[in-house]
């Protein structure tokens, strides 16, 4: 392993998110170093309310949910831990924007992130409306950052959903 490199990469269940952790897996192979996985969780309603009104028995809960969702994401990516490479999964309380950043301080680190739905209205009215996580960390970052596109498969994920046939798609 080269000297604590690691491959950190957002990770939130979501397909395009599982698309990055299948690109990080594979850099850190290459690259010889420890994958770090990161699911980053807020408590419902956010940070704010939840101190307005603070109950430490939901937030262990919430702190649990977050930990079976990496789980179950690590599960749904590679059928458990990736073979091959060493892996430091971390559950954390925050924003998305500002920890990754933060957490990939180090100058041989590189930060894995999903680009996201691209391409259709419902995904452009939300970055409008939320800050994107892969532009802050691009803006933030000081260590290399890979913004990892979704899948082609995702587009015949999305048509098998509204009923095209793929040979529509095939032809076009």
């Amino acid at each position: 392993m080269s000297d604590g490199a690691r491959v950190i990469v957002g990770v939130s269940g979501s397909l395009h998110s599982l698309t990055a952790l299948h690109r990080a897996a594979e850099e850190a192979r290459v690259r010889e170093a420890v994958l770090v996985p990161v699911l980053i969780w807020t408590p419902v309603g956010g940070e704010r309310n939840y101190r307005a009104r603070p109950c430490p028995p939901l937030l262990r809960a919430w702190q649990e949910l977050a930990e079976a969702r990496m789980e179950r994401a690590l599960d749904e990516a590679f059928g458990g831990l990736p073979i091959g490479v060493p892996v430091q999964p971390l559950v954390l309380r925050g924003e998305a924007a500002k920890v990754l950043p933060g957490l990939a301080d180090r100058p041989g680190d590189l930060l894995v992130v999903s680009t996201g739905e691209q391409g259709d209205l419902r995904s452009a009215l939300r970055r409008l409306l939320r800050r994107s996580v892969t532009r802050h960390c691009l803006n933030r970052a000081r260590c290399g950052v890979l913004a990892v596109p979704p899948s082609t498969l995702h587009q015949d994920l999305r048509a098998l959903h509204r009923g095209i046939d793929l040979r529509e798609l095939a032809a076009a």
